[in-house]
């Protein structure tokens, strides 16, 4: 499934685009970008002829989020994707940590790869933001401008023979890296408000785009720039598993441990292992599960 638009679903059999609906015996099953689907009906491609979606195969991932933390309603934004690119620019608009935190949540609860891609690094440098995600052990790779081929080969090479789906905020680059990875998908590109440091929707949905290397082909998944991810659809201890450099800490805990309270064994160990920062991220996001005025 390449593109879902108001009940039309672009599919690609042996890459030739198919326009397709959801047959009536699915009900009201969603389908979205990246499922594998079963056809009936006119597969042919040519003008006006529309096929039928009549079985989604086994998804192998399913990437969610909930409108808010207090919404335990999930919404689907892609189906079988490897690897997700948590898309962060250094500047303009500025990083926000606790974005890619949730991000990393959704990411480990759905059993895909991370990988951290900073832009706009000829605005700012990537220090900081190295140094509070390298410990984690997933990769990061820097971009900046202008584009070339020799700033794009090491996100290309990590994006080679893999299903990944583009993440990230409106203003931070999305768009214009798959532009340049893929120079015929034509994405919109839009500004950053001075004012807000937000940037302008561009993209209203979700496309999936094959990108061809001189190794194993790919695909990338862009989606449209989101602005909050919700967890309400995850566990805390899917919150916590999302911390990998705090588990040996959060080994410490008495049994049944909320990490929240005076007795938490991980404020001790944090400051002993330089890693308080980290333990706020981790307590700000399971505070927001609890109520949404924390």
């Amino acid at each position: 499934m390449a593109t879902v638009d108001r009940g039309r679903y672009g599919c690609l059999i042996d890459d030739q685009p198919v326009i397709a609906m959801k047959a009536r015996e699915l009900g009201r099953r969603s389908v979205v970008v990246g499922d594998r689907v079963a056809l009936a009906g006119d597969t042919s491609g040519t003008k006006d002829t529309l096929a039928r979606i009549v079985r989604i195969r086994a998804r192998t991932s399913v990437l969610r989020r909930s409108a808010d933390d207090t919404d335990p309603v999930e919404r689907v934004i892609v189906a079988n994707a490897e690897q997700m690119v948590i898309v962060c620019a250094l500047a303009n608009p500025p990083p926000r940590f606790g974005f890619i935190d949730r991000c990393l949540v959704a990411a480990y609860d759905a059993g895909i790869d991370p990988l951290l891609c900073l832009t706009k690094s000829d605005l700012a440098a990537p220090g900081e933001v190295r140094t509070v995600y390298e410990s984690l052990g997933f990769p990061i790779v820097v971009t900046g401008r202008p584009l070339r081929g020799d700033v794009l080969g090491d996100l290309r090479g990590r994006l080679a023979g893999r299903e990944s789906v583009l993440i990230g905020h409106s203003g931070v680059g999305k768009s214009t890296l798959v532009n340049a990875l893929i120079p015929a998908a034509g994405r919109a590109v839009g500004a950053v408000n001075p004012v807000t440091g937000r940037g302008r929707h561009t993209s209203s949905s979700a496309v999936a785009l094959r990108l061809d290397t001189e190794g194993a082909a790919g695909w990338v998944i862009d989606t449209p720039g989101l602005r909050s991810f919700g967890l309400g659809h995850v566990s805390p201890e899917g919150v916590v598993s999302a911390f990998p450099d705090l588990a040996e800490g959060a080994e410490q805990c008495p049994a049944g441990c909320a990490h929240l309270a005076g007795d938490c064994a991980l404020d001790e160990w944090a400051r002993d292992h330089h890693a308080t920062a980290r333990l706020e991220s981790l307590r700000r996001l399971l505070r927001s599960r609890e109520s949404p005025d924390t």
